[in-house]
C-alpha cells in the first residue's frame, strides 16, 4: 500500500501527474498525432487560400466589406477544428480505459477521484488546444504575407478566448459522459448532446461576426465561461472510483426510477392534507434559494424592460386610443374572452410555456428556463417604460390590465422557475452517496410536487381573474381616462 507521504499534497499537483502521464502516450500515439498536425497546418493554410482568393473576387465587385468579414470568421473556424479532437481524447479517456483493462491500475493509485477527474480533463484539453494555437498563428502568418491583413489586439483576443473556453466547454462535457459510460460506443452516441449545441453555437458566432457585432462574443466567452465551470463541477461531484469499478453495463431500471420517483413525490404523505403539508413544510423550504435567484431575475427582466423603451422608443400616437368603456366588454366576448373557453385558452398556454421552460431548463442548467419567465416581465416593464415617456400613467395601466391576475400569475412563476431551476441543477448539487439516476429523479419529483400542488392551482386562479376580473378592473379604472 502507497504511503500517506507519496500521494500528491494538493489537487492540482496531483492531476498533472495524470495529465502529463497522458499527454506522453497521446504524443507516442500516430493515430492522435496525424489528424492534430494535419489540421494544425494544412488547414490553416487551405483557410489562408480560401481567404486570400474571397477578398480578390470580392474586392473586384466592389464589396470588400464581406472578404473582411469573412477573415475573421476563418480564423475561428482555423482555431475550432484542431480542438474539435478533443472531445474525441476526452470520450476515450474513461472509457477507452475501461475497455483496453487498463482502469483499474490507474485507480488503485493513490490519487484522489477530484486529482484523477482534472488529470484526465486537462489531458484531454493541452494537445488540441496547443494545435489550435500553432494553427492560427500559421493562418495569421500567411495573411500577413498574402493580404497584409492583422487583426486588432480585441478581435485576437476574443478569438483565443473562444477557442479556449469552446474546447474547456467540450472536453469536460465529454468527460463527464466518458465516466458514466461503460464503452467508447455509448459515450460517442451521448456525444451528439455535447456536438450539436456547439455546431449551433458556431453557426450563431459567425453571424455575429458577418454582422460586426464583435462586442456580443464578449457575452458569449462569459456564457460558456459559467457552463464550463457548471460542468466540470459537475463532473467532480458525479465522479466516483468504487461506482466506475462496479459498473459492469449501463441499465435503464425504469421500474425502479418509477418507484423511486412515486416515494419522493408522495414523501410519505398518507392523505392528501398530509401531502399538502409536507409540500409547503418540506418542498418550499428546499428550494427556497432558488425562489430568491428567480424573483431577482424576474425584477431584473422588469427593469431591463423599462429601461429598453427609452432606447426604442414608440411614438407617442400609438397611445391617443380612444378611452376604455363598456364596448370594450362585447369586443372581448366576440374574442371568446369573458367566458369558460377563454380560461381553458389562457391556462393552456401558460402550461405550455411552462412545460418549453422546463424542458430547456433541464439541458441549460435552468437557464433557459429563467430566461423565457423573465420575458413576458421585461414585456411589462417595456410597457410601463413607454407609458411613462408618452405622458401616462404607468402605475394606472399596469393596476388596470396586469395587476389582478399577475398577483397570483407572479407567484406561480417564481415557484415554477425555482423548481425547474433545482431541478436543471440536480446533476451538481447531489447529496453525497447518491447517483446522478436517484438525484434527478429526487428532484423531478420535487419538481411534479410544487408544480401539480401549488403552482397548477395558482394558474388556474389567474386564468380566472384574467378573463372574468382583469377586463371589468380595467374598463372602470380607465374608462373617460
Amino acid at each position: 500500500m502507497a504511503t500517506e507521504a507519496s500521494t500528491p499534497t494538493t489537487l492540482f499537483s496531483g492531476a498533472w501527474i495524470v495529465a502529463r502521464r497522458e499527454i506522453r502516450d497521446q504524443f507516442r500515439d500516430w493515430r492522435v498525432l496525424a489528424p492534430i498536425l494535419l489540421l494544425t497546418l494544412f488547414f490553416p493554410l487551405l483557410m489562408n487560400f480560401t481567404a486570400s482568393q474571397a477578398v480578390d473576387f470580392v474586392g473586384r465587385y466592389g464589396a470588400p466589406i464581406i472578404g473582411e468579414r469573412l477573415i475573421p470568421f476563418l480564423l475561428m473556424v482555423v482555431g475550432f477544428f484542431p480542438i474539435s479532437i478533443s472531445i474525441v481524447i476526452a470520450l476515450e479517456s474513461f472509457a477507452g480505459e475501461r475497455e483496453r483493462q487498463t482502469l483499474e491500475p490507474l485507480l488503485a493509485t493513490p490519487l484522489s477521484d477530484g486529482q484523477l477527474y482534472l488529470g484526465k480533463t486537462a489531458a484531454s484539453l493541452v494537445p488540441p488546444l496547443a494545435a489550435a494555437y500553432l494553427g492560427i498563428t500559421v493562418y495569421l502568418i500567411g495573411l500577413l504575407v498574402k493580404v497584409q491583413w492583422v487583426p486588432s489586439a480585441q478581435l485576437l483576443i476574443q478569438i483565443l478566448s473562444l477557442t479556449t473556453i469552446q474546447a474547456m466547454v467540450m472536453v469536460s462535457g465529454a468527460v463527464v459522459i466518458s465516466s458514466l459510460t461503460t464503452s467508447v460506443r455509448a459515450a460517442n452516441l451521448l456525444a451528439s448532446f455535447i456536438i450539436i449545441p456547439v455546431a449551433m453555437l458556431i453557426m450563431g458566432e459567425s453571424m455575429i461576426m458577418f454582422w460586426g457585432r464583435y462586442h456580443i462574443l464578449w457575452w458569449i466567452v462569459l456564457a460558456l465561461m459559467l457552463i464550463a465551470i457548471v460542468l466540470t463541477r459537475m463532473g467532480l461531484r458525479l465522479f466516483n472510483r468504487e461506482e466506475l469499478l462496479a459498473r459492469e453495463f449501463d441499465v435503464l431500471d425504469l421500474r425502479g426510477a418509477s418507484r423511486r420517483f412515486w416515494s419522493s413525490f408522495l414523501s410519505g404523505a398518507r392523505n392528501p392534507l398530509e401531502w399538502y403539508g409536507g409540500l409547503f413544510s418540506k418542498s418550499l423550504k428546499h428550494i427556497r434559494f432558488p425562489i430568491l435567484i428567480t424573483s431577482a431575475i424576474l425584477l431584473a427582466g422588469f427593469i431591463l424592460g423599462y429601461k429598453l423603451a427609452d432606447v426604442f422608443r414608440l411614438p407617442a400616437e400609438i397611445f391617443q386610443v380612444n378611452a376604455f368603456d363598456k364596448d370594450w366588454l362585447e369586443i372581448l366576448r366576440e374574442f371568446g374572452m369573458l367566458t369558460p373557453s377563454g380560461v381553458v385558452k389562457i391556462l393552456w398556454a401558460n402550461i405550455r410555456a411552462l412545460t418549453l421552460a422546463t424542458i430547456f431548463g433541464v439541458f441549460t442548467f435552468g437557464v433557459l428556463a429563467e430566461i423565457l419567465l423573465m420575458v413576458p416581465l421585461a414585456i411589462i416593464g417595456y410597457f410601463a417604460g413607454s407609458l411613462t415617456q408618452a405622458g401616462l400613467s404607468a402605475s394606472q395601466y399596469i393596476t388596470a390590465l396586469v395587476l389582478p391576475h399577475a398577483i397570483l400569475e407572479i407567484p406561480a412563476a417564481i415557484l415554477a422557475g425555482a423548481a425547474i431551476l433545482q431541478l436543471g441543477m440536480a446533476a451538481i448539487s447531489l447529496p453525497k452517496g447518491s447517483s446522478l439516476g436517484e438525484g434527478w429523479t429526487n428532484s423531478l419529483a420535487e419538481w411534479a410536487r410544487i408544480s401539480i400542488g401549488i403552482v397548477l392551482p395558482l394558474l388556474i386562479a389567474a386564468a380566472f381573474l384574467e378573463v372574468f376580473i382583469t377586463p371589468r378592473i380595467a374598463v372602470w379604472l380607465l374608462s373617460g381616462s
